[in-house]
Formats: structure tokens, sequence, C-alpha cells
């Protein structure tokens, strides 16, 4: 298994809660080895398995929770 780091931009994070649930999101997403949210930076930054994951599943993810997604 080949992991990649991507940085995704995430708006519309207002405070900890709200990082911390896309955090968990990202998490447990399939493919996903780890997920750290930084509500100041209003960015994600994800450690997954391309194979098992694409990066528009994980922005898909983000969007279903209710934030915007700048790549």
């Amino acid at each position: 298994m080949s992991l990649t780091t991507i940085r995704i931009g995430v708006s519309g994070m207002t405070c900890g809660n709200c990082a911390r649930m896309v955090e968990r999101k990202l998490a447990s997403s399939p493919g996903v080895a780890k997920a750290q949210v930084d509500l100041d930076a209003a960015a994600a930054t994800v450690e997954y398995d391309p194979a098992r994951v694409s990066t528009e599943e994980l922005a898909a993810a983000i969007e279903k929770l209710g934030y915007q997604v700048s790549r």
C-alpha cells in the first residue's frame, strides 16, 4: 500500500466541532490512514491510499457535510 498526502481547502467551518466532524468523516473513509483538520488554516491534510479512495470521493465526503472544498 502506497500512501499519498493531500491538502484540501475546506471553507464554511466556524468552530472546533465543525473541524472535528470533517476530520472524523475523512478518517472513517475507506483507504484513509490519517486525517487532520486545521480550523485556522481552513484545510484538511489527508494521508490516503489512492488505490482505495480518490480525491473526488474525499471532497464529496466533505461537501456532503455542508462545507465547500477548494482543491
